[in-house]
């Protein structure tokens, strides 16, 4: 048997909106090169890395906030702006500007940081961030692993689940996930590596932190009988002799209706140790279980969420599966630039003890990795494309690993973090910001799936949302008919 053959199970937890840089630039790592086998160090930074603005030079530094202030910017504008300066334009159809990372403060500056532009430029400690750390040290940690776009969250979480976003890239909005109801709709000409398993008969499952993550709108997944809660049932659904899943992805809890305070995403406001508890406890669950020995876990997150990386994202291979003239492609993008580095970790006791990974990645490896290791058919020029991971799997027995991880950094109460009811001051903020349209359409969707005689009712409930408001009173009916159906 091929080493890489021993591996039964793949899971992948992917966290949100941080650079590699912003978590892992300070580690000052080093460890064994995974192509060459001779000691290494990690592409991080060195300090003296920096932009202007204002008059003013703003160097990284050590030591970041928990929770930001703001939340900065990450649309496809704000990251060509980033890359490339304040004054860059995409031309449509390209080629995108020659970049120098020079905007990323005034981006910030720009998005709502303005009393402390600074922020943008503080990466994290090893000491702030003790799981993450141990992970890193232990097993893979790759340097060279980019978005699948530079854009935001959902078309960037689209790469990793269909090789392509399907021509979106931005963040979208009320208006157009009720067009993609009414119209032609939002899908994939080579559709979804869930739709590829399930042609395979090959077995998967999706864990939420939440009852809408943003998976769950894909078509061709069932809510009530392909995802499951994290909390609830990962750890004692690996307990049980067979877990006959080959491929399990998690997804975090979010919290938009309370602007993320209470999620465990990292998305920058909130905790970021909550990020660092759920990866504890998703690391934990699969190591004292039945299945770790056959098990690899993969952990990286969506996109750098607007964060400072000094590294310069390659040329991509585009897709091949959306038009630049596309409905949803606001800016004409191409498909043919990477986005900038987010940190990776990959997770085996069949992978050698602190390796670094120089080599290119993105969210299509994953895609590549399963389709390598279960014999699936690529679905686009990306992933077919992807170095899958396979080749980290080196040994022919599995190794010791830790079966416990450090806890998140002290002060923390992890009750104090714990999802609650909406906030109340939501009011007639507008609905269309940041993720809320993605997880609204996530909840359309499985009302859609659950109650298919009441379509037409569900799509003018779902037009009359307004505001954010709206948007929770509507959320909170679609998770008690989710709870009904799963007693």
């Amino acid at each position: 048997m091929a080493t890489a053959d021993r591996i039964e199970h793949i899971f992948v937890l992917m966290l949100e909106n941080r650079s590699f840089d912003h978590l892992l630039g300070f580690s000052h790592l080093d460890g064994t090169d995974a192509e060459t086998g001779q000691r290494t160090a990690i592409d991080g930074l060195d300090g003296t890395e920096s932009n202007d603005y204002g008059g003013k030079t703003y160097r990284v530094t050590p030591g970041a906030d928990l929770v930001m202030p703001a939340d900065p910017g990450h649309e496809f504008h704000d990251i060509l702006h980033q890359l490339c300066g304040m004054n860059a334009n995409y031309p449509r159809g390209g080629p995108y500007p020659p970049i120098n990372r020079s905007g990323y403060v005034a981006s910030y500056a720009e998005t709502g940081g303005s009393s402390n532009p600074g922020e943008i430029m503080k990466c994290f400690t090893p000491d702030q961030l003790p799981v993450l750390y141990a992970l890193a040290r232990e097993f893979a940690v790759c340097d060279n692993w980019h978005a699948g776009m530079p854009g935001p969250t959902w078309p960037n979480r689209m790469f990793l689940h269909a090789g392509s976003s399907g021509g979106l890239d931005h963040s979208p909005s009320t208006t157009e996930i009720i067009d993609w109801e009414t119209g032609p709709g939002y899908s994939f000409l080579n559709n979804t590596i869930f739709d590829r398993l399930n042609t395979a008969r090959i077995a998967w499952r999706i864990y939420a932190g939440d009852h809408f993550p943003m998976v769950a709108a894909l078509r061709g997944i069932n809510p009530l009988l392909d995802v499951r809660e994290f909390d609830d049932r990962f750890a004692s659904d690996l307990q049980q002799a067979s877990y006959p899943y080959s491929y399990t992805f998690i997804e975090p809890r979010y919290d938009v209706l309370n602007n993320y305070e209470f999620g465990n995403s990292q998305h920058p406001l909130n905790d970021v140790r909550a990020g660092e508890l759920l990866t504890k406890t998703t690391y934990e669950a699969i190591r004292n279980s039945p299945h770790w020995e056959s098990s690899l876990l993969i952990i990286t997150w969506d996109e750098n969420g607007g964060f400072f990386d000094h590294a310069f994202p390659p040329a991509a291979i585009s897709p091949g599966d959306s038009w630049q003239d596309s409905k949803y492609n606001r800016n004409g993008f191409m498909f043919d630039r990477h986005g900038p580095r987010v940190p990776a970790l990959v997770i085996s006791p069949l992978i050698a003890q602190n390796v670094i990974d120089h080599r290119l990645y993105d969210h299509t490896s994953v895609l590549a990795t399963i389709e390598h290791r279960f014999g699936i058919v690529g679905m686009t020029n990306r992933d077919r494309s992807a170095s899958p991971l396979l080749p980290l799997v080196t040994l022919s027995a599995p190794r010791p690993t830790p079966d416990s991880l450090p806890d998140p950094a002290p002060p923390f109460q992890p009750e104090t973090l714990a999802p609650t009811t909406p906030a109340a001051s939501l009011g007639d903020q507008p609905v269309d910001n940041g993720n809320l349209p993605a997880i609204l359409y996530s909840a359309l969707q499985q009302d859609l799936k659950m109650s298919p005689q009441n379509r037409q009712q569900i799509l003018e409930n779902a037009k009359a949302i307004r505001t954010a408001a709206d948007a929770a009173a509507y959320l909170k009916e679609v998770e008690a008919t989710l709870a009904s159906r799963k007693t």
